[in-house]
């Protein structure tokens, strides 16, 4: 299980984008570490209504690992089972951990950004003044006419918070769940990256996976 850790870790910290995303608050059982569990096959369940991004999130999470693999795979034809059948269904397939990311909450906030001047004259004020010295209206009103004025503007930003848990099948228990908080997302395949490498850095933090 180290080994595909290792691999792991190395492909989240060169996806490239985390920028935005960051861990708002984590917990993991103390008595043991994701290490210790020695995972050999772990499911990867997105738990959204919209089946296009349940695919496009459980493949960006399985293609990161052989290990990995999607719940749309083996438990789509069993949504009318108990949580024992899915759960006897796992262990007839030796599946000992699941993954799973679930949207908490989604929030907009609207804020509002300043217009800027530009192309003033060289010098500063004093090279304003003496360089519009002698000008009429038109003149000094060109000064902000939209070609020297760009305009304040309403921005909206919808943040993003998901929940991801990691469980242990051979204990049936939790054994770590953290939450991030996403924002500026413009691509669910990329968003998912970022989440996942905010995680991993998030376990090597607390002790669950083995230092960088």
């Amino acid at each position: 299980m180290k080994k595909h850790l290792i691999l792991l870790i190395t492909i989240l910290l060169f996806s490239g984008c985390g920028s935005n995303t960051s861990i708002v608050n984590s917990w993991r059982d103390p008595d043991v570490t994701i290490t210790q569990e020695h995972f050999k096959k772990v499911l990867v369940v997105a738990l959204v209504k919209d089946e296009a991004s349940r695919r496009i999130t459980e493949n960006r999470i399985a293609t990161n690992n052989p290990i990995f693999k999607t719940s749309y795979q083996y438990l789509n034809a069993s949504s009318n089972l108990t949580k024992e059948q899915k759960l006897k269904i796992l262990q007839d397939e030796n599946f000992d951990g699941v993954i799973s990311m679930r949207l908490v909450s989604k929030e907009k906030e609207t804020s509002y950004v300043p217009g800027t001047y530009t192309g003033m004259y060289y010098g500063g004020f004093d090279g304003l003044y003496s360089g519009m010295y002698g000008y009429g209206f038109g003149n000094w009103y060109g000064m902000y006419s939209p070609n020297f004025y760009d305009p304040g503007y309403y921005q909206e930003t919808t943040s993003y918070m998901v929940e991801t848990n990691v469980f242990s099948l051979k204990q049936n228990k939790l054994i770590w769940t953290g939450t991030t908080e996403s924002q500026y997302v413009t691509d669910l395949g990329q968003t998912v990256d970022a989440i996942m490498q905010a995680v991993v850095k998030e376990m090597r933090k607390d002790g669950s996976l083995p230092p960088k």
